[in-house]
């Protein structure tokens, strides 16, 4: 039964129908960006952008929470995982991710006890089973991912776990868009939020935003036709010279969001300012532990930590990348001394980044590069 709901969403013939849709309203090119890197390869993958052409121009935003984890909370990951006392523990795709002296999976070839995990509870197990060492979890993602953490660290702290602490970079996805559209050169007509962080937070921060700026905000599920529906809703909004928050993705998102699941983060986390990797620091852009879970803090506990932020290496355009200021064939280095198997930056290295999706499915866009891997 799943399986049907979700080819529904899939179905070709109905792709097509909805863009066309969305071509005979346009009546002058919009620009839209989605902000989640799921959208992002969804859009790709299924030639959205192609169908869109001249009439919506999609661009890709700071989806992707692995490629906005910026290079100081990377460095200071490694310099954690080169501790004989110390494990690592950390999501899959966070070992290719370069900071500025290198990535975890390096750390890891000449001896750092770094460990890929499935969740956070995987990290607090290891830390069970490894009494005489301390396990860090490098908590990254947005306010989707934020909640598994927030449950481990209240299991942690209820049981009295004293080997374990979080490296966190969580970020919160409403500022962004605020640093996105107020900054001088925004291109940007109207905003696709990602559906699975407005599934748990709802859509009450959007409502300010959009009518601050008078932009659309349409929350948006992730396949083909809920790409199309949400930026048809969005188009027509834009038509019509309306600015309000809309729900696209229905099926999951409700305006007031997940309430147990924003009760528990307003129990662990605060809000603070926070680094955004190609933004800089955003205004409320991200979460830290609060009093009462301070000592899970990883740099807390390790104060030596502390580092001034390093710089990108010059041939890397990933932060305009992710502002959507460039698209990544656009970067003289994409597919030549940017590739997945050697990565300048973060997108080129997550499931979810913009240059990875381009590279596997815009292979043609770059001539006299390695084929991409299909």
């Amino acid at each position: 039964m799943t399986l049907k709901f979700v080819d529904e969403y899939r179905d070709p013939a109905a792709v097509l129908r909805a863009a066309e849709k969305v071509r005979r309203r346009a009546s002058r090119p919009w620009r839209v960006m989605e902000v989640c890197g799921g959208q992002t390869h969804s859009i790709l993958a299924s030639g959205l952008d192609a169908l869109l052409e001249g009439v919506v121009e999609l661009l890709h935003g700071p989806g992707c929470p692995v490629c906005v984890t910026p290079l100081e909370t990377l460095d200071r990951a490694r310099a954690l995982a080169e501790r004989p006392d110390v494990t690592l523990a950390s999501f899959g795709d966070m070992l290719r991710v370069p900071g500025s002296r290198g990535d975890l999976f390096g750390a890891r070839a000449r001896g750092a006890d770094v460990r890929v995990v499935y969740s956070p509870l995987d990290a607090l197990r290891l830390a069970d089973r490894m009494p005489e060492r301390h396990v860090v979890f490098l908590a990254v993602g947005f306010e989707t991912t934020a909640p598994a953490v927030a449950g481990t660290l209240r299991h942690a702290r209820e049981r009295g776990a004293k080997n374990f602490s979080v490296l966190l970079a969580h970020v919160r996805v409403p500022p962004a868009l605020i640093a996105i559209r107020a900054a001088p050169e925004s291109r940007v007509d109207a905003f696709l939020a990602a559906g699975h962080v407005c599934t748990i937070m709802g859509t009450s921060e959007y409502e300010p935003i959009a009518h601050r700026y008078h932009i659309p905000i349409v929350a948006t599920g992730f396949e083909p036709l809920d790409l199309v529906h949400g930026t048809g809703l969005a188009v027509e909004q834009l038509e019509r010279g309306e600015a309000r928050v809309e729900i696209q993705y229905s099926r999951s998102v409700r305006p007031e969001g997940n309430k147990d699941a924003r009760a528990l983060l307003k129990q662990v986390f605060r809000v603070v300012d926070r680094p955004w990797r190609g933004i800089g620091v955003v205004p409320r852009g991200g979460l830290a532990l609060c009093d009462a879970y301070a000592d899970f803090d990883a740099e807390r506990r390790f104060p030596e930590l502390a580092a001034e932020a390093p710089r990108e290496p010059e041939a890397c355009r990933a932060g305009d990348v992710l502002r959507g200021a460039l698209r990544p064939p656009q970067c003289p280095s994409f597919g030549t001394q940017c590739t997945p198997e050697h990565p300048l930056g973060a997108p080129m290295v997550s499931d979810e980044g913009a240059c990875a999706a381009y590279f596997r499915y815009r292979a043609a866009d770059v001539p006299d590069r390695p084929e991409a891997t299909p």
